[in-house]
């Protein structure tokens, strides 16, 4: 199977060595002195279990690797546009592409059911540039639970002991391409569900990078710095009751809204979207923090917690030049 990571950061190195390690046949698009280092000496990723090393194809431009079975993109939110730009020599009739982000996914109403299905998100696909050259009959979604590093060019830390990955079709159809990848993906050491409802997988994690991102932003510390004040703490329980109940407004079941209260509490990662801020970067404040609130409008739900806390986050982002309507 030939397998195309679509930027091959931290998360997406990590699933191009366990890839490599199941079995694939594994590309890398990458850029700068990441794409130089792996060219150089391979891609080195330092996980719990021990390291892995491997030397896929790696290039700059997709258009030399040819079309591939699966697609996976791990870019952040704000380089889609890129991916819009440059995919299109990667994808044959019967290619897949899996979307390795966080927050609300561009795909989100496809094959959903309901008075929403097909509603198309322009906030985080303008102009429906990805519904268009994707397609979202292509689209996978993908949910990760891994924390990650890039600590040199060609060099990935993965932090978590257990790491996570669980993956759907928008639409809940089986998929035997699907299938297979999991198992390579097994077969390197992660994880991997096959969920026919990956909308839930969404929200369940959806809930905790709500608190942790907008929170992480305005206090610019990791969550167990943060939620050992007790007011925060009880404030970010009112974000969670909130978070479900868009989640239940739009027909998906996040699981208990709490469970990962405890796991932010004594987490000493700091957010992406922190990072981001700290660095500099880009951040996901629509897929992340603009878009729940749309959709809980849509939903006709009510959320004043996170009308207020998500409002700062974003304004907090406004302000340091990193994002704009």
């Amino acid at each position: 199977m030939k397998v195309c990571i679509y930027g091959a950061g931290a998360v997406g190195g990590h699933l191009a060595a366990r890839l490599a390690k199941g079995g694939a046949q594994v590309s890398v698009v990458a850029r700068g002195e990441h794409l130089s280092a792996i060219r150089g000496d391979g891609l080195r990723v330092e996980t719990p279990e021990g390291l892995l090393h491997i030397h896929p194809v790696a290039t700059e431009s997709p258009a030399e690797l040819g079309q591939q079975d699966i697609v996976i993109v791990a870019v952040k939110a704000p380089a889609l546009g890129q991916i819009v730009k440059g995919i299109g020599p990667l994808l044959g009739d019967h290619t897949l592409v899996l979307f390795a982000m966080n927050g609300i996914p561009w795909w989100y109403f496809h094959g959903s059911g309901g008075p929403l299905d097909g509603t198309q998100l322009p906030r985080i696909d303008p102009g429906a540039a990805l519904w268009s050259s994707v397609g979202p009959d292509r689209a996978v979604g993908a949910v990760a639970y891994t924390a990650c590093t890039v600590t040199a060019p060609g060099v990935i830390k993965v932090e978590n002991p257990r790491n996570r990955l669980i993956l759907g079709r928008p639409d809940g159809e089986a998929d035997e391409r699907l299938d297979a990848l999991a198992a390579m993906l097994r077969d390197g050491g992660l994880e991997v569900e096959v969920t026919a409802k990956i909308r839930d997988a969404v929200w369940a994690k959806l809930l905790m990078n709500l608190i942790g991102g907008s929170l992480g932003i305005l206090t610019g510390s990791a969550m167990k710095d943060a939620l050992c004040n007790e007011a925060v703490a009880e404030f970010a329980h009112g974000m969670a009751t909130e978070g479900a109940a868009i989640a239940k407004g739009l027909g998906c079941d996040p699981g208990d809204p709490y469970i990962g209260l405890p796991k932010l509490a004594v987490s000493k990662h700091k957010q992406s979207i922190l990072q981001d801020l700290e660095l500099g970067r880009s951040m996901e404040v629509d897929a992340m923090l603009q878009m729940p609130l749309e959709l809980a409008r849509l939903a006709g739900v009510a959320t004043p917690k996170l009308n207020f806390v998500l409002g700062l986050a974003v304004q907090r982002a406004r302000a340091a030049g990193l994002y704009s309507d």
